[in-house]
């Protein structure tokens, strides 16, 4: 008889240490060593158009505060969308997956991991081609720096992300290995955000995702926009034809920049915006526009013969 979702409650939560909660002392090493390597910008002049344009591998206080701070609130929120999860991920995998992978078979690992991976790239792609999924994941983006303190710059809303790992239960694993796998994906991209790592050896850029890669899908420049998606393996990028290298130092940031180190205002105004312009819709279609469309998307009869802001970033 096929065991029930309480008689399995034991093995669903088999016992694991979070690897983000374990990473984090490394997190603090290395986000040390290169605020001491950049030496802190307390203040930056505004360029002519209004950014910062800090030195490569710089610091600013508010800046850094403002991510870290971000971070610290994702850790309360993302566990709370974790404890939603798992109640759905239970019921699929206890219910509705034909079959349970043993979670002491290497296979099992790959297809987590690999799993994981190819599903955060479509997450991530959707994330910058939907608003209202952009809405979520653009504070991430609103840093005009590039270092550790901008990948703890993490959204508190988990729910896209939540949705997208479901066919994960659904093939079998157990789902305490599904936010072990993302936890892991999450520790990986970490590393990612630094300018103080050039190019790696061939092989290492062609499969794996990099800080030359990562610096790209950062930049708010033309040519580097909506690249890059990947989170452990730029091969998606390559496969799925969203791949850009790094020609030139990226600017960083949004295309239009919220001007503010107030996290509740970086993490809600896409928000706002997105409901100031439903309001303002006259008919369904643009208000579905506004809400689903991508990020820059206006009506046609808004548009007075320029072309719709593709960028994700907008």
């Amino acid at each position: 008889m096929r065991e029930t979702l309480f008689d399995s409650w034991g093995s669903l939560l088999e016992p694991l240490h979070d690897p983000v909660a374990l990473a984090i002392p490394a997190f603090v090493v290395f986000l040390v060593l290169e605020w001491v390597a950049a030496r802190t910008l307390e203040h930056v002049e505004p360029g002519p158009d209004g950014r910062t344009h800090p030195p490569k591998g710089g610091y600013e206080a508010r800046d850094a505060r403002a991510s870290l701070s971000m971070g610290l609130v994702s850790i309360a929120t993302s566990a709370l969308w974790k404890v939603l999860a798992l109640v759905g991920y239970s019921a699929i995998w206890v219910y509705i997956a034909p079959w349970h992978l043993p979670a002491d078979a290497w296979y099992t690992w790959v297809i987590l991991l690999v799993g994981v991976d190819l599903l955060f790239y479509w997450y991530h792609r959707t994330a910058h081609r939907v608003r209202l999924v952009w809405a979520t994941h653009q504070a991430h983006h609103s840093s005009e720096y590039f270092n550790f303190a901008t990948a703890l710059r993490q959204k508190w809303n988990n729910s896209g992300e939540i949705i997208m790992w479901l066919p994960l239960p659904l093939l079998g694993i157990p789902p305490w290995m599904v936010f072990v796998g993302f936890s892991v994906n999450l520790v990986y991209q970490f590393f990612v955000h630094t300018e103080r790592v050039g190019t790696l050896p061939r092989p290492v850029e062609f499969v794996f995702n990099t800080p030359s890669h990562h610096r790209v899908h950062h930049g708010c420049d033309p040519e580097y926009l909506d690249r890059n998606y990947a989170g452990m393996f730029i091969i998606w990028d390559r496969m799925f034809g969203t791949f850009r290298p790094e020609t030139h130092r990226p600017t960083y940031g949004l295309t239009k920049p919220v001007g503010t180190y107030n996290i509740w205002e970086l993490q809600t105004h896409e928000y706002k915006a997105i409901a100031r312009d439903w309001r303002s819709a006259t008919t369904l279609r643009d208000k579905l526009g506004y809400a689903f469309g991508p990020p820059g998307w206006a009506p046609a009869h808004d548009r007075q013969g320029t072309e719709t802001i593709s960028s994700a970033r907008a």
